[in-house]
């Protein structure tokens, strides 16, 4: 049994479900329906689950020569390959049937979506094959958030739109401070991730331009009137921090503990965001 529940992953389903429920009380204003946010979050979490089987099938190859990945249950043999390929199917199709029959058709879409570029465009081909994997997979990871939101509005809106790109470029600089301290796992398996084909010199530079990019979104949230002043000023302070962090990159010696100290850090802002999303928000009309 205990092998059923690593496969799924907990630790992701976990993180998105954090902004999963940011995602939602952002949306909902205060006027929580608690039977809407049960459901949203329980499919959601199937669906999530359900990549995280198929992944952990497409990459068993290459986990097998990773030092991180070398214990997950496809690898040691735990479940069968054709086990769970079922298993990820029946978790998929219970929580698209729970979207379908008790949320709206644009969360479903939206979920199936993200599930497709997740499984089928970054999972089978882009992972493997181009060092832009980490942006396209992206636009899947910051699909939950915004699948909750709409499971309230029913619409994709304007603060859909700007909570799109703030989770979306969240996870470059978050994904690249990975690849660095785990640089040697990632050189076994020779995957074409940043670091390994532009260099580390390069990938600093592009994590300070994401998180710059990560400032002016998680700023424009403020000035579009989605949220307010202490929104305004923690994030700011958070921003300027990570940013902090991520420039100390060209002074340090130690580029490991560095980008595990930059890891740590995106963790520690994006917790934040959620839960000032869910606190400090206007009534828009």
């Amino acid at each position: 049994m205990n092998a059923y529940l690593q496969i799924i992953k907990p630790g992701i389903i976990f993180g998105n479900l954090i902004s999963i429920i940011g995602g939602f009380l952002f949306a909902s204003k205060g006027n929580i329906n608690y039977f809407l946010f049960f459901i949203i979050s329980l499919s959601i979490s199937l669906i999530i689950a359900s990549g995280c089987v198929f992944n952990n099938y497409i990459d068993c190859d290459i986990d097998k020569k990773m030092e991180r990945t070398k214990n997950r249950v496809l690898v040691k043999g735990l479940i069968k390959s054709y086990i769970s390929i079922f298993y990820a199917i029946f978790l998929g199709f219970l929580g698209f049937t729970l979207l379908y029959f008790n949320i709206n058709l644009l969360s479903m879409l939206l979920a199936i979506i993200g599930f497709i570029i997740y499984v089928g465009v970054y999972s089978i081909y882009m992972k493997r094959y181009s060092i832009y994997s980490t942006i396209i997979g992206s636009f899947s990871g910051a699909m939950p958030p915004i699948i909750s939101y709409c499971s309230v509005t029913n619409k994709f809106d304007i603060g859909a739109c700007i909570l799109f790109c703030i989770f979306s470029l969240w996870q470059i600089p978050h994904a690249y401070s990975i690849f660095i301290f785990r640089l040697s796992d990632y050189k076994s398996i020779n995957i074409p991730i940043l670091p390994i084909v532009k260099g580390i010199l390069i990938t600093k530079h592009y994590i300070i331009f994401y998180i710059i990019l990560f400032t002016i979104f998680s700023l424009l949230l403020k000035l579009s009137g989605y949220v307010g002043y202490q929104y305004l000023l923690i994030i700011m302070i958070l921003c300027f921090f990570w940013l902090s962090i991520a420039c100390y990159g060209y002074k340090t010696k130690d580029d490991i503990v560095w980008a595990r100290k930059l890891f740590i850090f995106s963790i520690i802002i994006i917790f934040i965001f959620n839960i000032m999303i869910s606190i400090d928000y206007y009534h828009i009309p």
